[in-house]
């Protein structure tokens, strides 16, 4: 409440362009990237934020698993590129791979484990990190990792591959030529060296979904701008592009959100959108 300006009305945050190394916008004063979601008090702050008119909603619009969707671009993984394409269950068929079962037979757990990996790998998960994030032993989740690359070929590939570039330029690049530079990445010192790798492999890829969802935030408004739309885009949450909307324009914004945050970039797999709208921010998301 103290955050509230006395000529809107509203909370208005800063976004930051340049604060971060991987590129995506920051938030600050206050935070709005970081409203919790997944505790009750969390949910109750989302229900506080609601549209500017009394029968507006709030459209929230997400891309469905952008990183991993980049991933499987970058690295070519035949396995993961059919998922995308076929709209399978990607964490089901990790899991199936990983633990050597049909993936109708994947167990909730499994699913779980193999989801963890999928995200754990990108950010150079190591065996210690990923028995403390699955309560396992170290054994069991190093395991987890050599049959994850072993059924992943073209993944492990593309982490070498990234990590040698790295070495040899001193620096990695997104798909749009943004690059980021790691000094740090031929250093003596094995801690800093390979938190200088895990920043190569995951740079490219968190970097190519903020520039992907920055396009996405300008092609959106100039097309709001052109069809001199009442409704206006109010958040950028990484992944997500949340809307006030007016309740004559909800069908409209949604096509042209959906579609051009889906057309960016064309990729080896298809970039999808989920759209939800609600009274508040709670109910769209």
């Amino acid at each position: 409440p103290g955050f509230i300006n006395p000529v809107t009305g509203k909370v208005h945050t800063t976004f930051n362009q340049a604060l971060t190394a991987t590129g995506r916008l920051s938030s600050s004063k206050p935070n709005l990237q970081n409203i919790p979601v997944r505790t009750e008090r969390g949910r109750e702050i989302r229900k506080a934020f609601v549209p500017s008119t009394p029968d507006g909603v709030i459209l929230s619009a997400d891309y469905s698993q952008i990183e991993l969707r980049i991933m499987a671009h970058l690295s070519q993984d035949a396995h993961l590129i059919e998922a995308f394409r076929k709209g399978l269950d990607v964490h089901s068929i990790t899991a199936s791979k990983i633990f050597g079962t049909a993936p109708e037979e994947v167990t909730a757990d499994q699913r779980r484990i193999a989801k963890t990996a999928n995200f754990g790998i990108m950010y150079g998960i190591s065996a210690f990190g990923l028995a403390q994030r699955l309560k396992i032993p170290r054994a069991s989740a190093k395991k987890i990792i050599d049959d994850y690359f072993l059924n992943f070929p073209a993944i492990s590939a593309f982490i070498a591959d990234t990590t040698e570039y790295a070495r040899e330029h001193g620096y990695v690049e997104t798909l749009f030529g943004r690059r980021r530079y790691l000094p740090d990445i031929n250093s003596k010192n094995s801690t800093v060296r390979s938190l200088a790798e895990r920043n190569a492999v995951n740079a490219p890829i968190q970097g190519t979904s903020a520039d992907i969802i920055k396009i996405a935030m300008i092609r959106v408004d100039e097309e709001i701008q052109a069809r001199k739309l009442k409704s206006r885009m109010v958040l950028q949450v990484h992944d997500e592009l949340v809307f006030d909307a007016v309740p004559e324009e909800i069908v409209a914004l949604e096509e042209i959100v959906v579609e051009k945050m889906q057309n960016v970039i064309e990729l080896s797999v298809p970039l999808t959108v989920d759209c939800n709208y609600g009274k508040n921010w709670l109910e769209a998301h």
